[in-house]
């Protein structure tokens, strides 16, 4: 009987060209950021590691407050990932384990808003944080989107396969509070959802370009994004110092995903094989 079946050594080759592929535009910014201006616009393109790295640090420290910048970033990051976890966490309790009037309807309007565009959101958000006040604020940045629709999605769904009801109500009638099951029972439960929407936040928060750029006015309040983004001019780009800018707000993402991979899958995969 002949065997159909791909050879498996084909499978690896495919799997390393895109691999290849993907990790290419990584290399050539660590590669450009050794470089100077001059050597990068060259041809052929420099493709090993120059000598440029410390002069284009000093250029990009010079031309905005970088770690200022950088340190503004990790604390919106944080901030983000915490209080989404925390109020997507108990919106998802909600929905998963309680009965109350209007529960359906309300949990499908909460889905409704992932139907809106982005782009929607960009005035209502600048017009809200102008009369908060919270213009040029950091808050502005991560407080607004911390009851995230899909975390609550999330939640909800990981609380309905993975926390068993009659675990809440032996709870409950052992005399534990509501808010004692949530934090004693429900929270430990959840560490794999919590480590996917945790890593999935960090993310988003660290990349977001279009936030800072609404509601921040100071270059000294700039996030990474929005900072290494006034670099660039249509003139005098030092595009050295963008490439170690950009290395270097890299790095605690790789870092990231590296400590958290396992923990992403097994979220992501979570109810998937029973």
């Amino acid at each position: 009987m002949s065997n159909d079946r791909p050879a498996p050594w084909a499978a690896y080759v495919i799997v390393g060209i895109g691999s290849l592929i993907m990790l290419a535009p990584f290399y050539f910014m660590f590669v450009f950021a050794t470089q100077s201006r001059t050597e990068i616009f060259s041809l052929p393109p420099p493709m090993w590691f120059g000598d440029d790295f410390f002069n284009n640090l000093k250029i990009l420290t010079d031309r905005i407050p970088f770690w200022r910048n950088l340190g503004w970033s990790v604390y919106v990051a944080i901030m983000s990932t915490v209080l989404t976890l925390l109020f997507c966490s108990m919106g998802g309790y909600a929905f998963g384990c309680f009965e109350f009037r209007f529960k359906n309807a309300l949990f499908a309007f909460v889905m409704a808003t992932l139907l809106l565009p982005s782009f929607m959101n960009m005035i209502p958000t600048f017009m809200i944080m102008d009369v908060l006040g919270w213009i040029d604020q950091p808050r502005a940045l991560y407080i607004p989107g911390a009851a995230s629709a899909f975390g609550i999605f999330l939640m909800r769904q990981f609380v309905m396969t993975s926390v068993p009801k009659d675990l809440i109500e032996a709870a409950r009638m052992d005399g534990c509070s509501e808010l004692g099951i949530y934090w004693r029972i429900v929270l430990p439960l959840l560490k794999p959802a919590l480590g996917t929407l945790g890593l999935i936040t960090f993310i988003a928060s660290w990349n977001n370009f279009i936030g800072p750029l609404i509601v921040m006015r100071s270059p000294e309040n700039y996030t990474l994004p929005l900072a290494l983004r006034s670099l660039q001019s249509p003139v005098d780009t030092e595009w050295g110092a963008l490439m170690t800018g950009s290395a270097i707000a890299t790095i605690p993402l790789v870092i990231l995903f590296m400590l958290s991979s396992r923990q992403l899958i097994a979220g992501l995969t979570a109810g998937a094989v029973k």
